[in-house]
This record gives structure tokens, sequence and C-alpha cells, in this order.
């Protein structure tokens, strides 16, 4: 069995590098919230990479949408994330009324946070598809396309490990390390959402290149 498929997700998933944009939006959760944000988003990563295997080829050509214009709607959805974080302020700065109101309005998003933006884009985003949909193309067989979708089940088994340990490292950061953390992050992802965009306009625009 090749392995390469497997290997190549989690290096792009990278479900470790996501755990501090987990604690930041799940800022607020109750333990059981938190729990269901876990498995929402655990699923719904495993069904994006099966979804992306078995239709991805399909999707795409069937709207007439190219992988370089995903990448630039998928760099626009993580620059706008990114910039929520840096402008956020620090946690102890908030009004406690504003604080109420803000996690009674994170509860009511909890499979809406999961979804959007942790899976998608952070965790499953053009890079991730991408990936699967060229490795689905090169799947001749009906166990090299099961492999594949098996594949996305391991990586959400890894993701809802990595988010589960989130909580023991809230706990030895503090709110101070968390919103240090949580700006650097967001500096780092808006470069990488630039980057991303940057790909996608070169491939739409090659004069972009020269």
């Amino acid at each position: 069995m090749d392995f390469k498929p497997l290997i190549t997700l989690l290096a792009v998933v990278n479900p470790l590098a996501i755990v501090p944009f987990f604690i930041h939006y799940t800022d607020g959760f109750s333990r059981q919230q938190r729990r269901e944000t876990v498995v929402t988003a655990a699923t719904t990563a495993a069904l994006v990479i099966a979804m992306s295997a078995l239709l991805g080829l399909q999707v795409l050509e069937f709207f007439n949408i190219s992988l370089a214009s995903f990448q630039v709607g998928g760099g626009m959805l993580l620059l706008t994330s990114a910039l929520n974080m840096l402008n956020a302020r620090p946690a102890e700065a908030k009004p406690a009324t504003h604080d109420l109101e803000q996690g009674a309005e994170k509860a009511a998003m909890g499979a809406s946070i999961a979804v959007v933006p942790l899976t998608i884009p952070l965790l499953t985003g053009p890079a991730t598809i991408s990936t699967v949909v060229i490795y689905a193309e090169r799947a001749h067989t009906f166990w090299q396309m099961a492999a594949l979708v098996g594949y996305g089940v391991v990586i959400g088994l890894a993701i809802a490990i990595a988010f589960a340990l989130a909580e023991p490292i809230a706990r030895v950061l503090g709110k101070t390390g968390i919103s240090v953390m949580t700006r650097l992050m967001g500096l780092i992802l808006a470069a990488l959402a630039v980057e991303v965009m940057a790909v996608g306009l070169v491939k739409l625009f090659p004069a972009l290149a020269h």
C-alpha cells in the first residue's frame, strides 16, 4: 500500500499548527461545547477529504472552476480570519457583559466555527483539496481510491487528538500566552494567505510572474 498520500496530507493539514486557532475560536466554550467542536471539526475534515477524492474533479469541472481560482478564494478567507485575530483585543480588556454576550454568541455558533474557519479553510483549504484531487487523479483502481478515502478518516483522528490536547496547552500558556500566540499566528496566517493568493493569481494571470 502506498502511504505517500497520507504522509503528504498530514504535512499539508498539520493539525498541531491549528491548535492555537482552535484555542482562540473556542474561547469561552464549556467542556461539552469544545468536545462537540472537536468532533464536528474532525468529522468535517474527514468528509471534505473523502468528498474531494470522490467528487473533486467533477465538482470543479461542473462549475467550471479552476484550482487557481479556488486558491485565490481560499486565500481571501484566510486573510479575513488573520485580520480578525490580529485586531482582537485581550480578553481581560473586555467588559464583563461583552464577555457574556461573546460567549453566548460563540456557543450558538459552535458547529459553524468548527466548519468555518477551523475545518475550511484552516485545516482543509485549497492546498489540501488540491493534494487530494491530484492523488485521486492517479488512483486507477477501486482499492487505491478506497485507501485515499480511508486516509481522510486517519486525518480526522489526528485532528481530534491534536484538538483534545488544546485544553492542557491553554492551561500551561494562560490568557497572556494565548493572546500573544494568537496574534503571532494571526501574522503568520496573514502571510500564508497572501502566499496562497499569490500562487493562484500567478496561475490565473501568468504575466504577473514577470
